[in-house]
């Protein structure tokens, strides 16, 4: 087969999902870019308005509240699921009965739906009723009790735990497939040049499978910025916009007050501001790889 008939099968064989993903994901991107410059409640006429929904947009303050949270889950995210899955994975790399139950045990969260690990966690923060707080009680600790969703200071804190414990199962699995990756020549030529231990892991694991982390880390950012159903079923952005969300700001302007142009605006800018993250992350993550 020559190079021309190789090509041409490529082609044929990916034509198929790249139309799909241009129908079903590029399509409606621009689409909700050309509804943001107009007034439309989703029904009526469309008075073409320009820039004002933008400019609306960053003159809103709950806007501003929103990308901060979204902000503090980027970081949950990135600093949280992305360090606690390279321990697991660097602690249950065997592959024996127990390291495998355990990182099925890990992944099982992410095989649940969002809406019941949200469920779950409204049990845990439950001011009455709640295992949190009586587990403080238990330890002594009843003054640490607090009004985990209600209180507006501590609320958009109290959605890390559950955000982390959702997804770092993915990582792990992502990680532990990295790890398995790397051909054994490498570990057996580092054990010649003396490299063990910490020395190894930093010095021929972790690089071996850096292409990964970044990967992992741009997955971690575009999931923090889209993050909606959990938020919503805890505590539906509130309260007070404590726990606003881009997302849920999007969802609100426009299924709750049918501003359809302003919040295809709004879903313009979270796919601006997930690029903008995710060029600084890489660009970062490259001067990392190159230090």
């Amino acid at each position: 087969m020559t190079a021309g008939h190789i090509r041409r099968f490529l082609i044929a064989g990916l034509l198929p999902a790249l139309l799909i993903y241009t129908l079903f994901v590029f399509v409606p991107v621009i689409w909700s870019a050309y509804y943001g410059f107009f007034n439309w409640n989703g029904m009526g006429a469309m008075k073409f308005i320009g820039l004002k929904n933008y400019v609306e947009i960053f003159h809103d303050s709950v806007f501003w509240r929103a990308l901060k949270n979204n902000v503090v889950f980027v970081l949950a995210s990135v600093f949280g699921q992305i360090p606690i899955a390279l321990i697991l994975a660097i602690v249950l790399h065997k592959n024996n009965m127990l390291q495998r139950f355990l990182r099925s045990a890990i992944f099982i969260p992410m095989v649940l739906s969002s809406v019941i690990i949200g469920m779950i966690w409204q049990y845990i923060y439950h001011p009455q009723i709640g295992i949190l707080n009586f587990l403080l009680d238990y330890l002594q600790l009843g003054s640490w009790k607090l009004q985990w969703l209600s209180d507006e200071r501590i609320a958009i804190f109290s959605m890390v735990p559950p955000l982390v414990w959702s997804f770092v199962g993915l990582y792990l699995i992502i990680f532990s497939s990295a790890f398995q990756n790397i051909p054994g020549d490498i570990h057996d030529a580092a054990l010649l040049d003396g490299a063990t231990g910490a020395r190894k892991l930093f010095s021929v694991t972790l690089p071996m499978i850096w292409s990964t982390v970044q990967v992992a880390i741009i997955l971690c950012i575009s999931g923090s910025l889209k993050s909606f159903d959990l938020v919503y079923v805890m505590t539906k952005g509130g309260p007070a916009h404590a726990t606003e969300l881009l997302a849920t700001y999007m969802y609100n302007s426009t299924f709750t007050v049918y501003r359809y142009g302003f919040g295809s605006a709004i879903s313009t800018s979270i796919v601006l501001i997930s690029l903008i993250f995710i060029g600084t992350s890489q660009w970062l993550s490259n001067r990392a790889a190159k230090l």
